[in-house]
């Protein structure tokens, strides 16, 4: 069976992980690159010689491909989903979907009526300690009941190798940080959210325009409370995780983002830590997830991490950001009742909407 023609547009940070990834799967290529600086493109063809490059997404319509990757900023994807659509072609994009929940409900609805397979690379779902927190539910210490998901960095916005436009976006941990851990609450509490309490915040040292950090109460339908807490600006070099679910039976306690995951029984003096395989950081689940979306595109598994069902997730971020704004707990469900709702700042990504480039 022949790779599948993948297009990649934008040419950043991410991208540089995406190339990586791609050449180690037979079952893709990469034929087109796109990107508005010229000097990404010839770095990009510097790893890829035999793609055709173009500036802006008309590339998308002249050449022969099957899917499209957006490895872009989540502001101005409009004309990205058009082409991707017009063209016929399958769409894997970077989370968030969009920068609004209304955005992102239309680029679905647009992927729909195309016929055209839409995924969103929520990563962090295919994490081995992810999957083996599932398994612990399950198997060990039965159903969670309650939480606490504590995330705390200092990220240097300014680092060479790091995307810029959060440092002018609205809400940047929120939209481009909490959105992971949010759709991760959902995918291994089995549940939707019915109330956010939230509250946003930023501290006097904060290189970001806009918050960078957030605490909020959140309440799903199966009676699972989470209290989290995600900072982006801390003060301290040194970052902090811990996520502690407690259980019918006993805990589950993971102390790093990408692993040190552990459990104990409710009269177990020490706590238990469970071996998980070697990792490699933004690889190893980035192979899981292209996998994922390969094995969709040939009909051998279902689409995982559909558009439609990261507009929950995307619920759960525009609740937090109009919790803070009201001073009251948001039930996500509502945000459908009154799409016309404005939320944010007046000026809502205008530095970033015209962008591309990572």
């Amino acid at each position: 069976m022949s790779p599948l023609r993948l297009i990649l547009v934008g040419l950043g940070a991410r991208a540089q992980f995406w190339m990586r990834v791609i050449r180690d799967n037979p079952d893709c290529t990469i034929v087109g690159l796109v990107d508005p600086s010229e000097p990404a493109r010839l770095r990009a063809l510097e790893q890829w010689p035999d793609a055709i490059t173009a500036a802006d997404v008309g590339l998308l319509a002249r050449l022969e491909a099957d899917a499209v990757l957006l490895a872009t900023p989540p502001g101005g994807r409009e004309a990205q989903i058009e082409a991707a659509c017009a063209a016929g072609l399958a769409i894997l994009a970077e989370k968030p979907l969009a920068d609004s929940v209304e955005r992102a409900a239309r680029y679905v609805e647009m992927a729909e009526a195309a016929n055209v397979p839409l995924m969103v690379g929520l990563n962090f779902r295919f994490l081995p300690v992810t999957q083996k927190t599932l398994t612990l539910f399950d198997d060990t210490v039965g159903a969670p009941e309650f939480a606490r998901f504590t995330y705390e960095r200092w990220r240097d916005g300014w680092k060479p190798n790091f995307n810029k436009y959060p440092l002018t976006m609205d809400q940047p941990m929120l939209w481009e940080q909490s959105i992971h851990h949010f759709d991760l609450m959902r995918y291994v509490y089995r549940s939707e959210p019915v109330s956010v309490f939230g509250k946003t915040f930023n501290p006097g040292w904060s290189m970001y325009r806009d918050d960078a950090n957030v605490s909020a109460l959140i309440t799903f339908a199966n009676g699972v409370t989470v209290n989290y807490q995600g900072l982006w600006q801390s003060n301290w070099q040194t970052p902090g995780f811990q996520w502690r679910s407690e259980c019918a039976r006993g805990v589950v306690v993971q102390n790093d983002q990408f692993g040190a995951l552990n459990y104990a029984l409710h009269d177990d003096a020490v706590l238990t830590p469970v071996s998980l395989p070697p990792y490699e950081q933004w690889i190893n689940d980035a192979v899981a997830l292209l996998a994922a979306f390969v094995a969709a595109l040939r009909g051998t598994a279902p689409l995982l991490c559909s558009g439609r069902d990261h507009l929950n997730s995307l619920r759960m971020v525009q609740a937090c950001i109009l919790s803070a704004q009201q001073g009251q707990a948001i039930n996500p469900a509502d945000l459908d009742n009154d799409a016309k709702r404005e939320i944010g700042h007046p000026s809502t990504h205008s530095a970033i909407q015209q962008r591309t480039s990572l």
